[in-house]
């Protein structure tokens, strides 16, 4: 496995003021690409009445939500995928309202990760699949989260269902229980270039290993810990600074990084994510309360 937990650069010179020329590469485009490394930074879902002035402007219908997101952010994780399959019209949606470059990673139904054996799950996982590729090309990796009860003991059946995955679609995976910290997990993550998910999560260790051609991230912080989602109610500098050094000796080895924040994590995640692309040289449209206008 793979590991990067000593960072290389100092979190003095990774202030937001002082960014090293490593990541003061040009970008192109709303896909950002630094060096050859293509970044994707955003938000784990997109409609929280709680951004309702934060971030979107008040009175703005919910569904100009993700339209808007678009203008701050390339790539969006699909929370409410994990609820159940969506509708193809609502698909078809998504990708009509957003920019061209824009990429989406769905959250696998909890239906298939958490609510029946593994095994059970292969033909709905195909029927997912079958509705998420009407993304197109700005579909990006499936997320496949499971929960803390799924330990290494069901490895064969871990290992059936990649098995049973479609090749040509990129899959990140992660984990909830610490079992899986091992490298016969990363070999087979590897065989399959399945990417291992790296995640700032209450008790899991805050580690690389990189098992694909890709890169996942997710900041998450323990569910519902604070009372609103509107305002970064935890500076959380410090850490991002150090996931960016444990980052930074992966770049010659992938084409893409992709990372997503949770309200859980600071507050509010807009906020984090733009606090994020600062930190790796990327440019930012600043976030301001907005007011919705009127015509009269």
């Amino acid at each position: 496995m793979e590991s990067a937990t000593s960072p290389s650069i100092s979190s003095q010179t990774l202030n937001l003021g002082v960014i090293p020329s490593l990541y003061l590469r040009p970008a192109v485009s709303s896909g950002i690409i630094t060096g050859m490394v293509r970044w994707h930074i955003g938000t784990m879902g997109f409609a929280y009445d709680g951004w309702a002035g934060p971030f979107y402007p008040a009175g703005m219908p919910s569904r100009h939500f993700l339209a808007h997101y678009g203008h701050y952010f390339d790539a969006v994780e699909i929370d409410s995928t994990f609820y159940g399959t969506p509708r193809p019209e609502q698909v078809q949606r998504w990708t009509a309202v957003t920019p061209p470059d824009f990429t989406f990673c769905p959250k696998t139904p909890r239906a298939i990760t958490h609510d029946a054996p593994l095994a059970e799950g292969i033909d709905r996982m195909h029927e997912f699949l079958e509705v998420v590729a009407l993304l197109a090309d700005k579909s990006g990796p499936v997320l496949i989260q499971f929960g803390p009860e799924f330990t290494h003991d069901r490895f064969n059946d871990l290992m059936v269902f990649l098995k049973a995955l479609p090749a040509n679609r990129r899959f990140a995976v992660e984990f909830r229980h610490r079992s899986w910290g091992t490298p016969g997990t990363a070999v087979l993550l590897e065989q399959h270039n399945v990417c291992l998910v790296a995640a700032d999560y209450i008790h899991m260790p805050k580690t690389i290993h990189r098992t694909a051609d890709f890169l996942y991230l997710r900041f998450i912080g323990p569910h519902g810990q604070f009372g609103t989602k509107d305002r970064e109610l935890v500076d959380k500098t410090a850490d991002l600074q150090q996931w960016v050094a444990k980052i930074q000796p992966h770049l010659d080895h992938v084409t893409d990084v992709f990372v997503f924040m949770n309200n859980d994590y600071s507050g509010f995640s807009p906020a984090t994510a733009n606090r994020f692309k600062q930190m790796v040289g990327l440019p930012i449209e600043e976030i301001r309360p907005w007011v919705q206008g009127r015509l009269f």
